[in-house]
């Protein structure tokens, strides 16, 4: 009698989100020293919106296309802004105090880009593939904007988790990937990941070195012009 085959391991869209959950609490905690958090119910939605008070978007492609949308009320921005900040050793008299400046989209952009990042490194560990981010391009604004990237995406399938600070200040990140499923054929020893410490490590460097990395690489700026400028924005 033939041995029965083992059951294959599935990995679908709810799966990676999780993994991007994981990556954007496990970011935020380390660079903020306070607990983030999310819910453990998430909504389905039919659009992806950049929203009040201070939004991002990221796209990624490669093994799988998609796109990660993050936004901040005015206070959960202004507190992960100012609680990393002092968790970097900035003296409070550097530290902004209104969440429209320039200093806190600045700083949630490169933690985003941090975050998507972190989830790229777990996609190749985890799921054996490989994807690519663009730089994110965070704002301040005052008014809902659609992002529709569904061209891009074979069925896609989009998401709404909530997410809390230390404090219970709210925001929200927002996920469409194409429809599909990761079927695990054989037992493979997961690849070496990233190490959170070593990046917030390196941005400590930067910060009291006052160089700052650029949030937009400069070649990239008249690609982001165009596809911001396609959005009205």
């Amino acid at each position: 009698m033939n041995k029965s085959i083992r059951k294959s391991k599935t990995i679908n869209t709810d799966k990676v989100l999780i993994m991007l959950c994981d990556s954007v609490c496990e970011v935020l905690t380390k660079a903020s020293g306070n607990n983030i958090t999310y819910s453990a119910m998430v909504q389905k939605i039919t659009k992806t919106c950049l929203k009040p008070d201070v939004a991002s978007f990221v796209l990624f492609d490669g093994g799988f296309n998609g796109l990660v949308v993050t936004n901040f009320t005015s206070s959960a921005a202004l507190e992960i802004y100012q609680d990393y900040m002092r968790n970097m050793g900035m003296p409070e008299s550097e530290i902004s105090q209104s969440y429209m400046s320039d200093d806190v989209a600045n700083v949630l952009g490169e933690l985003t880009n941090q975050m998507v990042g972190d989830f790229t490194f777990k996609v190749r560990e985890q799921l054996q593939t490989h994807i690519t981010q663009s730089q994110p391009k965070m704002m301040a604004i005052t008014k809902l904007v659609q992002i529709s990237v569904d061209t891009a995406m074979d069925k896609p399938q989009m998401r709404r988790v909530t997410f809390s600070t230390a404090t219970n200040k709210i925001f929200y990140l927002e996920f469409a990937m194409d429809k599909t499923e990761f079927i695990q054929l054989h037992d493979f020893e997961a690849a070496e990941t990233i190490d959170p410490d070593e990046i917030l490590a390196q941005s400590a460097k930067d910060m009291a070195a006052d160089t700052p990395a650029p949030i937009v690489k400069e070649e990239e700026d008249d690609a982001d012009d165009d596809f911001m400028a396609s959005l009205g924005l």
